[in-house]
């Protein structure tokens, strides 16, 4: 099973080193002292150093710092490991180019470290982020298939000159500022012939890697940087994805870890909110590859295939991290790691009877394993008798090196399964079988409880997998799936009168320990039974988590799912971190004559993953498209069947409706007459009501559900800084709040009319549709409750304001409103929460709502609350992007610039300013 990060650290995952390579451990090298800052931060160290050569005592000075961000055991542990094989056969790293030009002091910090516990993992950059902007820069139209470059002349020797440029910086960090030997090996390593030449022009596919430069480099004490670029056999350079060339090194290496590092800081599931701790792919691919997981798809979806293609190639030892550099030390160091590791893992058979053991006696073996006492193995052997008159269901690998029995409900007992025994050798820990053991009794037995010694080593990883958990004399009684409080209850009072002895006879472990009990006073004391789930991993016992998660157990607190991270916003951002798909997106834009789609023309145009093929408009069929460099298109006017055919051949990802109410219906039919994977999002109010389809606000809704949604409805310009500046205060409100809205003009639209009309508008408002208008139903469906709105147009261009009377269920200061929302919106650098009345042209232009105002009546019944628009930007076309980029993938601010002012519609820059989402 996938499992989430949680509070307690993970034995299983701690314990995840694979069985050792067959290769004779070598020698760590001596290094010297130098000089150490700690910088407060356990995951992240700053080391200085001269290029001297390294002494023992430097390294025993890093050791110690390794010390405090994870267990001494837990270091040497890894250290043996890490050294067991030869020095090649760590690591490979790959390094995407945004972690050299973004993180390039955690990244270099992060290898000095490793360099200087002796370990010398092989380093593989690439460059695309840089390259995407020097292109930009020089009017290089950018051109993609399928996800790859197209690379020509111009492009390789612009790319190769980036690559050089990269790795020197990589490497000058390293020397200058660490004190790290490093090679830079720049050619000579990947062999590589046309992908397809044609297609692709200069890129390559590697088909041979020379290990003999890592190696010679290594010899000599350098870490070995190598950009992605390889040779065809006469000499021609090619442009190679790094990701690839990470995987053909690590075919060739047969290293013990593939490291990839990301901003992202691992695989994100968007359903949990939660970066995924571990991934058994054994268990698991098929299930994770079958669509039935939402936030599997995209980017997600082809790494995890390429992930099993490459570990299929592998030992089983060797295993797959996805770690944010910053974290790197963590991650291969402490048990409890800090991205996703991705390994094979080990298949689970399932057996009712004994005879279905292929080996009889070498189940009897595994009952007795790490349970030698006077009368174990006649103990054993009345036990397997037993269960041959017994229903049973046992969990177990091939070689038995992980064995779980599980007996149903007894009668006369609590009506929970009981897990009666439960062992694992070493490689089973080590291998995660132990998760996966028990993944697969909880698809059988929703309702299970067990007992575990208080001072087992592995009480940590118990916690982890229980709801709940009662100590009694040394015992601790778990359980799952109980929901029902006088349940919980009667477990309890049970367990409290009688112990362990609420399992009867069916119990292996009670009976191994009368057993031990009996061989011990035979002998006077002098055998002791062995723990029933003894490893190797301690638990210490001043474990404040694993304190905290058990107190809040024997308490039945509810486990919390995923974490804020301290934001008071209960539904946060997608930002960066959570971003699982950096492959272009085919995008087609249906009805873009309007503002609003031109607007949303030139934010595809700044965005680094967007790729717009078509835009339709019968009135400007045959036109150039103005505002998009990345490629020459001209409007199309495309029938209903020409959109069926494109999405019957799957050319399209994501179709754009930005079309009037009441016309995007048919364009839609026939999409889905196709069964098409596409995205669709509609600009118009056609589908905001349907529910079938998700409403795209995502400051209000929840962004995973966004995120896993294939139609999804565009709020309303209106609607939207209705529901931002009235949401927060939903809980208080006693009557239907009135909202007084203005528009400029151009949110009559193009077609010519009285309320677009400057002359009309000149020193005049006019209102309009006074009761009933589309987004006062829209707006009081998603709230919940009735709203009266009546809008208004006035003679600016582009901007709303809306005064909204909110009338109060209790008395509140104007501080305590503003609080209120300033927590609520808390991260979300599209909403801007200030003190003073906003005003329009603050906001007209720019991607920001601003709420304010707050202004409580002296008798303390109403708030009015003012919030501001820009209802071309984030009112339609940069609230689109949002939804396309969470449904997509993409970090969800990706291609909207953040500035406050002067960055509309029209150009510009990517995402900007101080913010990092």
């Amino acid at each position: 099973m996938f499992s989430l990060r949680s509070s307690a650290a993970r034995a299983a995952r701690g314990c995840r080193l694979a069985k050792e390579h067959n290769n004779h451990p070598s020698p760590l090298r001596k290094t010297t002292l130098l000089p150490t800052i700690y910088n407060g931060s356990k995951s992240s160290w700053r080391l200085y150093a001269s290029a001297a050569d390294h002494s023992t005592s430097t390294r025993g000075t890093v050791i110690q710092l390794l010390n405090q961000i994870s267990s001494k055991r837990e270091v040497q542990q890894y250290l043996n490991y890490f050294t067991s094989v030869s020095q090649q056969q760590f690591a490979v790293i790959k390094v995407g180019g945004a972690i050299i030009s973004d993180h390039l002091s955690s990244l270099a910090s992060a290898l000095a470290f490793l360099n200087h516990v002796g370990l010398y993992p092989v380093v593989i950059h690439g460059a695309g982020p840089q390259l995407n902007e020097m292109l930009r820069e020089k009017g290089i139209e950018e051109r993609w298939h399928e996800g790859i470059r197209i690379t020509d002349n111009e492009t390789l020797s612009l790319a190769r000159s980036l690559f050089l440029d990269q790795n020197l910086k990589l490497t000058n960090a390293l020397e200058d500022i660490y004190g790290v030997r490093t090679r830079p090996i720049t050619s000579g390593v990947f062999t590589a012939d046309f992908l397809d030449k044609e297609r692709y022009d200069l890129v390559g596919k590697i088909t041979h890697v020379d290990k003999s430069p890592i190696e010679s480099a290594i010899r000599a004490r350098c870490l070995p940087i190598l950009p992605s670029m390889a040779e065809t056999p006469q000499g021609q350079i090619l442009n190679v994805n790094a990701d690839a060339a990470a995987a053909e090194m690590a075919k060739a290496l047969q290293p013990l870890k593939i490291v990839y590092l990301s901003e992202s800081g691992g695989l994100f599931n968007a359903d949990k909110k939660e970066i995924i701790s571990a991934i058994n792919l054994d268990e698991e691919y098929d299930s994770l590859m079958d669509g039935s997981k939402s936030w599997v798809k995209h980017g997600t979806k082809s790494k995890l295939r390429e992930f099993n293609d490459l570990l299929q190639q592998l030992p089983r030892s060797s295993s797959i991290a996805v770690i944010h550099p910053a974290d790197l030390q963590k991650e291969l160091f402490s048990d409890s790691g800090a991205g996703t590791l991705v390994r094979r893992g080990q298949k689970v058979n399932v057996a009712t009877k004994i005879s279905d053991f292929k080996d009889i006696e070498l189940l009897k073996q595994t009952l007795v394993r790490d349970r030698e006492a006077l009368d174990a193995r006649q103990t054993v052997e009345r036990y397997v008798n037993f269960l041959k008159e017994r229903e049973f269901t046992a969990y177990h690998d091939d070689g038995l090196e992980g064995l779980a029995i599980v007996l149903p409900a007894q009668k006369d007992g609590p009506q929970l399964a009981q897990l009666a025994t439960l062992t694992l050798s070493r490689a089973a820990w080590l291998t995660n079988l132990s998760d996966n053991l028990f993944a697969s009794i909880k698809k059988d037995f929703p309702k299970l409880m067990w007992t575990v010694k208080q001072d087992d080593e592995n009480l940590t990883w118990f916690f982890d997998k229980a709801d709940g958990s009662l100590t009694r004399d040394g015992e601790v009684l778990f359980w799952y799936g109980v929901e029902s409080g006088d349940e919980v209850r009667a477990l309890m009072v049970e367990f409290k009168q009688h112990g362990r002895d609420i399992f009867g006879d069916i119990n292996l472990e009670s009976k191994l320990a009368k057993a031990a009990r009996r061989a011990g006073e035979i002998l006077g004391g002098g055998v002791q039974q062995k723990r029933a789930y003894s490893t190797s991993r301690a638990l210490s016992s001043n474990n404040s988590q694993s304190s905290k998660r058990h107190l809040s157990q024997q308490n039945l607190l509810p486990a919390r799912s995923y974490s804020t991270a301290g934001t008071t916003n209960p539904n946060p951002p997608f930002g960066v971190k959570n971003a699982t798909n950096s492959a272009p997106a085919k995008v087609a834009l249906i009805g873009a004559r309007g503002y609003t789609g031109q607007a949303l023309v030139n934010l595809l145009n700044q965005h680094p993953h967007m790729d717009l093929r078509h835009v339709s408009s019968r009135e400007l069929a045959g036109q150039k498209l103005k505002g998009y460099s990345k490629r020459d298109i001209t409007y199309e006017n495309l029938t209903h069947e020409d959109v069926r055919r494109m999405a019957e051949q799957n050319s399209i990802d994501v179709w754009v409706m930005a079309l009037p109410n009441g016309v995007a219906k048919p364009w839609v039919d026939a999409i889905d007459d196709t069964n098409s994977d596409s995205f669709i999002i509609d600009l118009s109010a056609d589908y905001r009501f349907t529910s079938s389809w998700t409403y795209g606000l995502p400051e209000l809704v929840d962004r995973s559900h966004i995120a896993s949604a294939k139609r999804v409805s565009n709020p309303g310009c209106y609607a939207t800084a209705a529901q931002l500046g009235i949401a927060p205060l939903l809980p208080f409100i006693s009557s239907a709040p009135a909202v007084f809205g203005v528009s400029g003009y151009s949110g009559a639209g193009t077609k010519p009319s009285p309320k677009n009309d400057v002359e009309n508008l000149n020193n005049n408002i006019i209102p309009y549709s006074l009761t009933d208008h589309i987004h006062e139903r829209e707006v009081s469906e998603q709230l919940g409750r009735e709203v009266a709105f009546i809008p208004h147009v006035a003679a600016w261009f582009q901007g709303i304001h809306h005064t909204i009377s909110i009338p109060l269920s209790k008395p509140m200061t104007s501080r305590d409103i503003r609080n209120l929302y300033q927590d609520r919106y808390s991260g979300e650098p599209l909403v801007k929460i200030i003190g003073d009345i906003p005003s329009v042209k603050n906001v007209s232009g720019t991607h920001i709502v601003e709420i304010g105002g707050f202004q409580v009546h002296s008798g303390g019944g109403r708030v009015v609350v003012c919030a501001t628009i820009d209802n071309l930007l984030k009112g339609a076309a940069t609230q689109c992007l949002q939804n396309i980029n969470l449904a997509m993938g993409f970090a969800e601010f990706e291609g909207i610039p953040l500035k406050e002012k002067g960055t509309g519609g029209g150009g510009g820059g990517g995402v900007t300013g101080g913010m990092s989402f």
